[in-house]
Order: C-alpha cells, then sequence, then structure tokens
C-alpha cells in the first residue's frame, strides 16, 4: 500500500469513527421504519437524514449510498429469534415459535415485502434480507425438527418434517397475500395446530405444550 492509499484509509476511517454505534443504531432504525412506510423505492437518503436529524452528507459519507446503507441497517437486526426457545416437546417448541413470529409479524412482514423485488436486482441485498430475518429463524425451526427426531417424538424419515420451516414462514408473508390480515400469533398458533403438527403425526390434544 502507497503512503497516499494509507492516508487516504486513515482519513477514511477517522471520518466513520465519529458516528458512535448508538447513532448508528438510530440511522438503522429510521432506515427499517421507513421501508416498512413506504417501500424500497421511495426511501431517500434525504428523507433518512429528516427523520434522523442529520446531514445528508453524514449518511454518504458514512454508508456511500442507499443500498449500502439498507444493507447495514439489516444486518443490525439480527436477532436470537427462535434459538432460545426448548420447551422439551417438538409440539411446544412449534407453539412457542408462533407465537414469537406471530409477534413479530406485524413489523417483519411489511419490511419483507417492502425489499423483495429490490432484493431480487441486487444479491447483496438478498443475502442480507435472508441473514437477517429468515436464515437464524430457518435454522432454529431445523433445530426443533431434529430434537423432536432424537427424543424420538417422530421418524427420522417424516416426509413432513422437511417443510416445517417453510410451512410456518411461508404462511407468514402468504397470509397478508390471501386475506389482506398479517399472520399474528392467533392465527399461526391455530395453523401449527390444524396443519402442521397433525403433518407431523402428532396429535396436538395428546401432546401438550
Amino acid at each position: 500500500m502507497s503512503s497516499h492509499d494509507a492516508a487516504q484509509e486513515q482519513g477514511s476511517t477517522h471520518r466513520r469513527s465519529k458516528i458512535t454505534p448508538e447513532r448508528a443504531q438510530e440511522f438503522y432504525v429510521a432506515v427499517l421504519d421507513l421501508l416498512r412506510e413506504s417501500g424500497y423505492e421511495s426511501l431517500t437518503m434525504e428523507g433518512v437524514a429528516s427523520r434522523t436529524r442529520c446531514g445528508k452528507s453524514t449518511l454518504y459519507r458514512q454508508w456511500g449510498s442507499k443500498p449500502e446503507l439498507v444493507v447495514a441497517a439489516l444486518h443490525s437486526t439480527r436477532r436470537m429469534g427462535l434459538a432460545h426457545i426448548d420447551t422439551g416437546t417438538l409440539a411446544g417448541d412449534l407453539r412457542e415459535a408462533a407465537e414469537v413470529i406471530g409477534a413479530r409479524s406485524g413489523r417483519d412482514t411489511p419490511l419483507m415485502h417492502s425489499l423483495s423485488h429490490a432484493a431480487l436486482q441486487s444479491p447483496e441485498l438478498l443475502c442480507a434480507l435472508r441473514e437477517a430475518l429468515v436464515v437464524p429463524e430457518l435454522a432454529a425451526l431445523r433445530t426443533m425438527v431434529k430434537r423432536g427426531m432424537e427424543r424420538g417424538e417422530i421418524s427420522s424419515d417424516n416426509p413432513a418434517a422437511e417443510y416445517v420451516p417453510a410451512q410456518l414462514l411461508g404462511v407468514m408473508r402468504a397470509r397478508p397475500l390471501l386475506e389482506e390480515k398479517i399472520a399474528d400469533e392467533a392465527y399461526l398458533t391455530r395453523f401449527v395446530e390444524c396443519a402442521v403438527l397433525p403433518a407431523l403425526g402428532l396429535d396436538p390434544a395428546a401432546t401438550g405444550s
């Protein structure tokens, strides 16, 4: 690296360090809220600057462009999600997962819908969307099913087992399109009771919660 390049890198690092993690989180929250309210196409750096009461130049210095800022905001939403759930039974795990997913669906579903089209045009944005909202939930649901197999609640070759994540996460996104309603806690709990558990060969009345 030349001395000129090193000086440029040091200058960039110095500029970026002016924004604290707490302040960056304020920007991320604003970005995600604006995405839910108006969608990706309507999101502008000017809008984020206005919502957070900062100069537009601050956003461009720190993130460079709208796509980079959105990707950073999505990465900031990573959370444990369903990973903490372990009730001791597969039925109990899936019921609790339905409650957690349903409680968040009012915020997660609009965000996914607002970014879906843009994400298909941007591999980086699609990756960030999957890592923030999809991959952790998929992994947690698969772990629940695996534990159920290890406990002998369902057989290891149960044909419905691999579709559990697709059922729960898919219906969360599909219900607003089909019925114009969010897949809330009550709806997802009924879905688990009436569709997911029977498909796995589990009797909801016998397995408890």
